[in-house]
Parts: structure tokens; sequence; C-alpha cells
């Protein structure tokens, strides 16, 4: 149908909604097909796992063998104590790192930061665990949680390096020329102004290698070992959540399968319940106050 001479024609107008409609169901079909294995993995832990999950189980110590009942409510803390240390060294050396690539990474030294943060990605996390033995648990002379912190906070570096450089590449270089325009000084820049236009996406590499990182039991047989009681001391043996889900999943015993399942389940909650927090209190602007 020919146009009438302001505008498309009118076939034209249906192939565009036609076009548009088709690939939004295609879009809409891709998500749901990515979403849902994840629902399905959520819904059958939470159907094994919310059976064993009680007030009990969020706050006693595990029982001894053969005995019913327990919890792991020293895991949990535990979990947070090593996640907590993780964090204090994997966050500033990762977004340090992230800000030196993006603003200051030219030569051969950028080069080999970069290099040896695409490796370190793909390392599998057991060798994570085994360099922090021979770092740290060898040189103290026993497991603890503080080697369990640097095993999950060297693995955290690469990912939010990485990360940390694209996000800030991706501020356009006239708000930079704008501020130095101002005489305002390049380091002051890069915190000030380039960082804090980064931020969301900052959070969103933190969050993502604490993600991944949250759940690593691997390194935590070499470094924190587990413990079945309380300890809040970071030099001495610690228990953690994915340590106690593999203990009693490789066990015989059927309410160990149980609590394991409840175990599983708790460590979702608190992974997707965290980085939910951090992401609706980035959303407010707390992290977004003039520098």
């Amino acid at each position: 149908m020919p146009s009438n001479g302001y505008g498309p024609s009118r076939f034209t107008v249906w192939r565009r909604w036609l076009t548009n409609g088709l690939a939004t169901a295609i879009t809409a079909a891709m998500v749901a097909l990515v979403l849902a294995p994840l629902l399905a993995i959520f819904g059958y832990l939470v159907f094994r796992g919310i059976g064993a999950l009680d007030w009990a189980f969020l706050t006693h110590t595990p029982q001894p063998v053969g005995e019913a009942g327990g919890g792991m409510a020293n895991a949990i803390v535990g979990s947070g104590l090593i996640l907590l240390i993780a964090s204090s060294i994997g966050v500033p050396l990762g977004i340090g790192s992230g800000i030196y690539l993006a603003e200051y990474g030219y030569g051969r030294l950028a080069w080999l930061l970069r290099f040896t943060a695409d490796v370190l990605n793909g390392v599998p996390s057991i060798v994570m665990g085994m360099v922090a033995y021979s770092l740290v648990v060898l040189t103290q002379g026993h497991f603890s949680a503080l080697s369990g912190g640097v095993a999950l906070g060297i693995m955290m570096v690469p990912t939010i390096t990485r990360a940390t450089e694209e996000v800030m590449l991706m501020v356009p270089h006239s708000v930079r020329e704008a501020a130095l325009g101002l005489g305002v000084a390049r380091w002051r820049t890069t915190i000030s102004i380039t960082l804090r236009t980064a931020t969301p996406g900052v959070i969103t590499a933190v969050m993502l290698a604490f993600a991944r990182v949250a759940g690593e039991t691997a390194p935590l047989l070499f470094t924190a070992f587990g413990n079945q009681f309380w300890n809040l001391n970071p030099n001495q043996p610690t228990a953690a959540l994915p340590l106690q889900i593999f203990t009693y999943a490789i066990s015989p015993f059927d309410e160990w399968h149980r609590q394991a399942w409840a175990g599983a389940l708790v460590l979702i909650i608190l992974i997707v319940g965290t980085v939910t927090v951090v992401r609706l209190v980035a959303r407010r602007g707390v992290f977004q106050g003039a520098g």
C-alpha cells in the first residue's frame, strides 16, 4: 500500500508492529528458559529443606553423631565471620585495582594485571584453598577463619577488579573533562566524580563476587576446616555453612541429610537477602551522597 507522503505506509507500520511483537515474544521466551532451571532448583530446595528448618536449627549447634535434633547456628555465624574477613580483603583490593586499570592502566603493568585477573577468574577454587593453606595455615601452624577469609578474599579480587574497570570505562569521558576543566585534581575527579558515577555498577560487581564465594566449600576444606562448636576467634578452626552442608550430605544418616537440605536453603536465603538489601540501600542513594 503506498504512503500518503507524510509517513510510512500501512504495510510498513504492520510489518514493524509484527517484527516488534515477534522480537518481544522471543526475548520473553529466552528469559523464561533461563529462569526455569533456577526456579526449579529453588523450588526443589524449598521442598526438601523446609521440613528440617525450625528455630532450633537456627539457634543450636550440631548434635553428636546418631542423635536427632541440633542445628547449624555456629556454621551460620562462622560463615558470616569468614565472609567479613574475605570482603575486607577482596573488596578494597578489587576496587582499587579496577580504578587503576580504568584510569591509569597503560603499559606493561596494566597488561600484567589484566592478564592475572583473567587467569585467576578461571582458576579452580580448590587451588585457591591450597594457596591459602600454604601461605597462612602452614605459617600459623593451624587452621583458622582467617585463612578461610584469605582464600575467599583472593577469589573475590579478580571478579571485582575486571567488573569495576568495565563500569568505570562506561562513564563518559566528558564527565572527567568537566571536572578537570574546573581545576579539580585528577585523583579527586576519579574518586568523587568517576567512581561515584559508577557506584551502582561497582556495587553489583561486589555482590557478584560475594555471591560467588559465599557458597564455596573446597577452599574452606584446606583453611577454616570446620568446627562443631561456637567460635568467634579468627585464629581458630571455624564452622561454615558450605562445610557443614558438605559434611552432612556425604554422611550415611538421614537426619543429617535433612539438615543438609535445610542448610542449603538457609545459605541461598542469606545470599539472596544480602544482595537484595545492598541493592535496595544503593538504590535509595546511601552510597551516592556528595563527596
